[in-house]
């Protein structure tokens, strides 16, 4: 599949937005969704529906099939070791929670100490925030260099020995710092720390390598990935998913109940409770298949490229500002320009048909670290080109020009 007629395959850019063709810079926060996924999720409730893992008819038995073909293409795709290290969640701030939860009730006590970085996204906080109203436990933070970048040095130097979990995002939604998690996970197994990496940004835009990066727990939201909303995947090593409690209880993740005692199921069924997003994972195998038909060599190389070109259009750009500027970047473009609010700029770039994002990005943290209350972000996905870019540039001198900039 060539990435220079990939747009066509996404419906939603048959449409016209404020009577201007769709320009789309808003996938990081969600992508847009290919026709072969929306048809799955329409063929599967018109002709196959039925729930999975309980009953024996035909149209159960299939969709159990289906459901479970897709947890084994996530495991080849992120080349996890065994495919019961694949749990659907209902997305990855569930998915950060569940480990969050569960660990914290088995492991973590008063005093002890969890490291994340001034880049986590409020999903990467907020489940420790609450660890550390309840439990007592300390949150330390690895802090961004000049460039908005994370070093290696400083996560070495934040571990303590009371340090008993590493959660750190793999490419900032902000700046798009990429971090060195095998190097970060390699220190930390060396103390006997665990990491959890938040893989939102990360798993639509790189390779992914469970056995190369070795880290213990990977986040990913699946609608990030042209996939369907409502769906995450925990991946986590065996190890750690026999050992912590389940998260949540109910039907589908028991063996045994008795009125004096239960017992759980099986790996992953442990940690599924409930009637799960059948037809939202089903589908999500056809974003995989997209994904891998187009390459995850020739999506990076695309983006990159558009990535360098954008950078370059902006800095050339008088007023703009852009946000960080780390050794390593995923395709993001955050910005502001001088004495522009950024939701200014969203609201004028909207009226050309040019949709980005403007706030803090789920990242106050951060933005009070960089001294903003908000910033305009430009997010590219596969289905972009140079041309989006020139006319997000085009947008932002039309702003400049009604704010006599």
């Amino acid at each position: 599949m060539k990435i220079e007629n990939i747009k066509k395959e996404f419906p939603i850019f048959n449409n016209k937005v404020q009577n201007n063709d769709l320009v789309y810079l808003d996938s990081a926060n969600s992508s847009q969704k290919p026709l072969v996924v929306v048809d799955r999720i329409y063929d599967f409730y018109t002709k196959e529906f039925s729930n999975v893992g309980r009953s024996v008819h035909y149209l159960a038995v299939a969709a159990t099939n289906l459901y479970e073909n897709t947890r084994s293409a996530v495991q080849k795709y992120i080349n996890a070791k065994h495919k019961n290290e694949i749990v659907f969640t209902k997305g990855a701030t569930e998915a950060i929670n569940l480990v969050a939860n569960t660990f914290g009730q088995k492991y973590l006590k008063e005093g002890d100490e969890i490291l994340l970085t001034e880049l986590e996204h409020h999903s990467n906080y907020v489940p420790w925030h609450y660890l550390r109203k309840n439990k007592g436990i300390k949150i330390n933070f690895a802090e961004i260099d000049e460039h908005g970048d994370i070093s290696f040095e400083d996560i070495e130097k934040q571990i303590t020995n009371r340090t008993k979990m590493i959660a750190i995002t793999h490419l900032s939604n902000v700046t798009g710092a990429i971090l060195p998690i095998k190097e970060i996970t390699e220190l930390a197994h060396s103390k006997g720390i665990p990491v959890l990496v938040d893989g939102c940004q990360s798993a639509p835009h790189m390779k992914m390598d469970m056995q190369d990066l070795d880290c213990d727990f990977y986040a990913i939201s699946c609608h990030k990935m042209y996939g369907p909303t409502g769906l995450g995947v925990l991946y986590a090593k065996k190890k750690w998913l026999d050992d912590l409690p389940p998260y949540q209880g109910g039907g589908g993740m028991i063996n045994e109940v008795k009125k004096d005692d239960i017992s759980f199921g099986e790996l992953p069924n442990k940690f599924e409770a409930g009637t799960m997003a059948t037809a939202q994972v089903i589908a999500f195998n056809e974003s995989i298949n997209f994904l891998n038909k187009i390459g995850v060599e020739n999506l990076v190389k695309h983006e990159n490229d558009l990535l360098n070109y954008g950078e370059e259009l902006l800095r050339k750009n008088n007023s703009v500002k852009l946000i960080g500027n780390p050794r390593k970047k995923g395709a993001v473009l955050s910005f502001t320009i001088d004495g522009i609010h950024p939701h200014d700029i969203a609201t004028i770039l909207d009226e050309d048909g040019v949709a980005i994002r403007a706030g803090h990005h789920c990242c106050q943290i951060l933005h009070d670290k960089l001294g903003l209350t908000a910033s305009a972000r430009a997010s590219l996905g596969v289905y972009n080109s140079k041309d989006d870019l020139d006319k997000l540039n085009e947008s932002i001198n039309n702003c400049k020009k009604i704010f006599n900039k």
